[in-house]
């Protein structure tokens, strides 16, 4: 377990943390790949805007694997830290 510079030991480490922030930033990339679709006309219902294969498929692939990602940062084991 990592110790933080009071003394007291830390849940995560260093690694956690990043892993972590890779698994955000990659959730974040498949929300970004979901949204869209606006129509020039509100009246208009575009349906391969809405319906694409990339907002419908691989966006939620992606925030999957972000969400695997985290899960993996939470349970990954810190190594023993060198003095």
């Amino acid at each position: 377990m990592a110790t933080s510079t009071n003394g007291t030991p830390s849940m995560f480490s260093r690694s956690n943390y990043t892993w972590m922030l890779i698994g955000a930033v990659v959730i974040a990339l498949g929300m970004f790949l979901m949204s869209g679709g606006k129509s020039e006309d509100p009246h208009v219902f575009n349906r391969d805007a809405v319906y694409s294969t990339t907002r419908i498929t691989i966006a939620p692939i992606i925030i999957f694997i972000g969400l695997a990602i985290e899960i993996y940062a939470i349970f990954k084991r810190s190594s023993p830290e060198k003095k």
